[in-house]
C-alpha cells in the first residue's frame, strides 16, 4: 500500500501568473505537424461512467492513445524539439524550413547529427521515431526499472536502447553527457544552460490545445493534467491563462512517490525528492521539476493532487467502459479526481477545484496500453464477493 494521496491548494489561492509572460501562439507547432503522414486530431470522448462515478456534470477526455501512429501524446513535444533543433544546427529558421519535408530535403545536403534522450518509455520512443523518419542516429536511455513491453518499443524504432541503474535523473544526466557536433540532446526536462529545447517540447504540445478550441462544444469548468517534470502542465497553463476568460480551474496530479511538484510548490523553491519513484504510473516517475516549466507550474495551477497507485485500476477500467483505452500514466488525471471525491481530509482541495454536479471537467488522457500486459491485468473487473 503506497502512502495516502494528498493535495495542496494554490497558495495565493487562485494559482495566478501574474508577472509571468504567456507567449502567443505562432501556429509553427501545428503547421509542422500537419506536414506529417497521418497527422490527424485526436479525438474529445464523452465519458458518462466517469462523470457519474465523480458526481460531475460531464467529462470529456482528449484520448491520445493514438497520435501519429504512436501511442502517446509526446511525439507532439518531441518531433517539434527535433525539428527546432535540427534547423538550430543547420542555422535554418522554420519560415524558410516549414515542412518535415523541407527539414529532409535540408538534411541530404548538410550534417546528420545522431539523437539523444533519456525517457521512461513515451519521449524516447517519440524521439526514436523521429530518428526513424529522417534516417538519424538515436541513443536512448532508460532506467532499470523500466518494463520490456517499453523498452522493446523503442528499440522497435531502430534506437539504441541503453538500461541503466538508477532513476530518470540518472538517464538524464547519462544523455546530456551526449551533447557535441555530432549528438543532439532531445530532452523534455531542462537544466541550468540547456532550456531552449524542452521550451520547443512544451511549444509543441499547444498543438494538443489548438485541437481542442475546434472541438469543444462548451468550454470545460476544469482542465485535469497528469505532471511529470511539468511540461505538459506548461503547456496547459500557457493555453489557460492565455486563453478567454473566465478561465477553467487547473489541476495537476502526481504520484505520491513523485510528487516533485507538488513538493516543490510547498517549498517554494524547485526541490529534487530523495526517495525512489516506483509508481506504476511509469511516465510520472520524475524526482525534479523542469526548470523552463517550473515558473508556469508553480504559479499556474489552482490544485496540486498526490495520488497512491491504488486508485488507477478503478480510473483504468471506469474510461475502458467508455470506450477509451488509457495506460496507467494515461488514467492519472482521473486516479486524483476520485482522490478527491473519496478522501474527507482533501475536501478543501475538490472545493478549490470547483468539482459539482454542472461541473464539465476534461481530462488529458496521455497515453494507451504501453504496456499490454498490464493494461489487461490492471482492466481486469474485480470479483464480485461470494456470499457464503
Amino acid at each position: 500500500m503506497s502512502a495516502a494521496a494528498t493535495a495542496l491548494v494554490a497558495p495565493d489561492g487562485a494559482g495566478g501568473v501574474g508577472g509571468i509572460d504567456i507567449p502567443p501562439r505562432d501556429g509553427s507547432p501545428g503547421r509542422f505537424h500537419a506536414s506529417m503522414a497521418g497527422y490527424a486530431p485526436t479525438p474529445l470522448r464523452k465519458a458518462p461512467a466517469a462523470a457519474a462515478r465523480l458526481g460531475v456534470g460531464e467529462v470529456l477526455v482528449k484520448d491520445e492513445s493514438s497520435r501519429l501512429d504512436l501511442p502517446s501524446f509526446k511525439m507532439l513535444g518531441a518531433s517539434y524539439a527535433v525539428y527546432r533543433a535540427l534547423l538550430q544546427h543547420l542555422g535554418r529558421d522554420p519560415e524558410a524550413v516549414p515542412t518535415i519535408e523541407a527539414l529532409r530535403a535540408e538534411l541530404d545536403h548538410g550534417a546528420r547529427p545522431a539523437l539523444s534522450a533519456a525517457t521512461d518509455g513515451n519521449h524516447g520512443r517519440a524521439v526514436a521515431r523521429m530518428a526513424k523518419l529522417l534516417g538519424l542516429e538515436a541513443l536512448i536511455y532508460v532506467p532499470a526499472n523500466t518494463v520490456q513491453a517499453r523498452i522493446d518499443a523503442i528499440a522497435s524504432e531502430g534506437a539504441s536502447v541503453t538500461v541503466l541503474d538508477g532513476g530518470y535523473d540518472d538517464t538524464v544526466r547519462r544523455s546530456a553527457a551526449d551533447a557535441s557536433e555530432e549528438c543532439l540532446v532531445i530532452s523534455d526536462t531542462s537544466w541550468e544552460g540547456y532550456e531552449r529545447v524542452p521550451g520547443w517540447v512544451i511549444d509543441g504540445y499547444s498543438t494538443v490545445f489548438a485541437e481542442l478550441e475546434e472541438q469543444f462544444e462548451r468550454r470545460p469548468d476544469v482542465v485535469v493534467v497528469p505532471i511529470g517534470v511539468g511540461a505538459l502542465a506548461a503547456a496547459v497553463v500557457a493555453a489557460v491563462h492565455g486563453g478567454p476568460a473566465p478561465r477553467p480551474v487547473i489541476v495537476g496530479v502526481e504520484p505520491v512517490s513523485a510528487a516533485c511538484v507538488l513538493e516543490s510548490v510547498a517549498a517554494g523553491r524547485i526541490t529534487t525528492l530523495d526517495h525512489p519513484q516506483d509508481s506504476i504510473m511509469a511516465g510520472l516517475n520524475c524526482p525534479t521539476p523542469s526548470r523552463v516549466a517550473w515558473p508556469l507550474v508553480s504559479r499556474g495551477i489552482d490544485v496540486y493532487v498526490a495520488v497512491e497507485d491504488e486508485r488507477v485500476p478503478e480510473a483504468m477500467r471506469l474510461l475502458a467502459r467508455d470506450g477509451i483505452i488509457a495506460g496507467e500514466t494515461g488514467a492519472a488525471g482521473l486516479a486524483g479526481l476520485l482522490a478527491l471525491g473519496d478522501v474527507p481530509e482533501l475536501s478543501q482541495a475538490r472545493a478549490a477545484a470547483s468539482l459539482g454536479p454542472q461541473s464539465t471537467v476534461l481530462l488529458l488522457s496521455t497515453e494507451g496500453a504501453t504496456d499490454p500486459d498490464a493494461y489487461r491485468r490492471l482492466t481486469a473487473e474485480p470479483a464480485e464477493p461470494v456470499e457464503v
